[in-house]
């Protein structure tokens, strides 16, 4: 019943249209249907229709021809459409949030705060739209003023993954709107109710605003997603998703000398020192592990804790582990949905076992729970020896590694020792351990934090990650950057016609 309020609340039917370039413009398309399941229980919820290339064309063009007008509304009067965007979010918080919960399988809590992280970037967007600064630089020329200024990119897309279907399109189609670009979005096929529900809202301001073709959408497949990369109308692609298909987005973007921000695998972790307050450790690492059921990513992978209090911290944790609720998502109290497919479930177990063949010790779960449903399992504690290659891949589900260090050299290296580079964290109550950490000789990561765990990252700092994470920057900070072009302007305001340089021409 939870459900069917749900879907009645953003009129979903069992059969929607995964194309839209504007209100009342959900255009037919001849693409395979695609079925969106509950992983709580298995149920299918409805269907949704992807999009097939002529109708992926005709969303370009919209976004093509909207990008001619909306590039000349002043930053600031953008800012005002994406105020209402977030005002709107605020209407619908709870139900876009239950409906995370439910397409996607996080807890309640977590859904509610996916919509709270769209809503927080909709406020930075606005006060962005009035800071979208550039430099004046002397010239040395005289009588001549040498400044830079940034232009909208054109069309851009935006390709997101399941684990958060409405944050990581907000991060970019906030930014984008406000730096005067158009977008086509691509999310998860795994997610397609909770992707048409979001645009329905956005439909709401455009239509408000006498707007179309801004923000455009097409559900679909790999195949979709590669018409976006080979797309030459399309100046840069924001993909977040595996590392193996970021390469190959990044590979065909680059070809066609466009620009991609890749935002790719994690494989966190958590160094744990001696001086370290176990209780706040152990809160942190419960949430960074857990939450999500392991699904983020900058989910808390590895735990690198000092060989004096190895034991001490892993009995904490273990105890702790014993105790998170599992069940129903929208359920209050629960803290560990499902994972996302049966094919997650099957990748952890591999991952468990191929451990244990490797040293592992399994100190708690590492089994499935058929009785709660068909796709929950055990938040899983393995302790490891070392660094193995099994521990060095990145298994999207709630397995956390323990290994014990006995310098901080080893723990930095330890901590560096895998190709991912998103999310890294220490705890620890030395200054001068903390700095060391945060230095040109500590983590290699693009988020570095002191005592709070790897995940949970606010939109005020730029978002991503080193290494084979991509590069890539969203979110806060000059990542609005990634979405413009720069171009430097020299102006002669003199009679005269100096060259730089000193040069004499005839």
């Amino acid at each position: 019943m939870k459900a069917e309020s749900v879907l009645k609340k953003f009129d979903l039917k069992e059969k929607n249209s995964g194309v839209c370039i504007g209100p009342d413009q959900w255009l037919e398309t001849s693409g395979d249907f695609i079925t969106s399941y509950n992983p709580t229980t298995g149920e299918a919820l409805g269907q949704v229709q992807a999009a097939d290339a002529n109708a992926y064309n005709l969303a370009v063009e919209s976004a093509q021809n909207a990008f001619v007008d909306w590039r000349m509304v002043p930053a600031p009067k953008r800012g005002e459409i994406v105020r209402d965007l977030g005002n709107i979010l605020r209407e619908y918080k709870e139900p876009l949030g239950d409906l995370v919960t439910l397409e996607m399988g996080k807890i309640r809590v977590e859904g509610a705060g996916e919509v709270q992280e769209m809503i927080d970037i909709m406020d930075f967007a606005v006060g962005l739209s009035r800071q979208l600064y550039g430099l004046t630089m002397g010239s040395e020329r005289p009588n001549h003023r040498m400044y830079e200024q940034w232009h909208p990119l054109g069309p851009i897309g935006i390709i997101t993954a399941f684990n958060f279907p409405v944050a990581v399109y907000s991060w970019n189609s906030a930014i984008a709107a406000v730096c005067g670009d158009t977008m086509i979005w691509k999310p998860s096929e795994l997610v397609p109710l909770v992707s048409v529900a979001t645009q329905k809202l956005v439909n709401k301001v455009m239509a408000d605003h006498g707007l179309s073709g801004v923000f455009n959408l097409t559900i679909g497949g790999g195949d979709i997603g590669q018409m976006m990369s080979e797309d030459q109308r399309l100046p840069m692609v924001s993909f977040t998703g595996s590392i193996p298909t970021g390469r190959k987005v990044a590979a065909t973007v680059a070809q066609r000398l466009g620009r991609s921000i890749l935002e790719l695998g994690g494989n966190n972790a958590i160094i744990v020192t001696e001086s370290a307050d176990l209780e706040m450790a152990t809160r942190g690492i419960v949430f960074g592990a857990v939450g999500t059921a392991g699904q983020r990513c900058t989910t808390t992978r590895r735990i690198i804790a000092h060989e004096s209090l190895v034991d001490t911290l892993t009995d904490k944790l273990v105890k702790a582990y014993e105790t998170v609720p599992m069940g129903d998502p929208l359920d209050d109290g629960t803290l560990l949905g499902p994972l996302v497919t049966e094919r997650s479930v099957k990748a952890m177990l591999r991952a468990v076992d191929t451990a244990v063949d490797q040293g592992g010790t399994i100190l708690t779960g590492g089994k499935t729970r058929p009785d709660v449903g068909p796709q929950f399992v055990e938040p899983t504690i393995i302790k490891m020896p070392n660094q193995t290659p099994i521990v060095e891949e990145e298994t999207f589900a709630p397995i956390l590694y323990i290994m014990p260090y006995k310098t901080m050299e080893e723990a930095i290296m330890i901590q560096n020792g895998v190709t991912q580079g998103l999310s890294s964290a220490i705890f620890t109550d030395s200054v001068r351990t903390a700095e060391k950490f945060l230095s040109h000789a500590g983590s290699d990561c693009g988020i570095a934090n002191v005592n709070i765990g790897t995940s949970g990252a606010e939109i005020g700092g730029a978002f991503g990650g080193e290494k084979d994470t991509g590069g890539g920057r969203e979110s806060g900070s000059d990542a609005w950057k990634g979405y413009m072009r720069r171009q430097t302007n020299t102006i002669n305001w003199g009679s005269e016609l100096p060259l730089a340089q000193g040069i004499e021409f005839g």
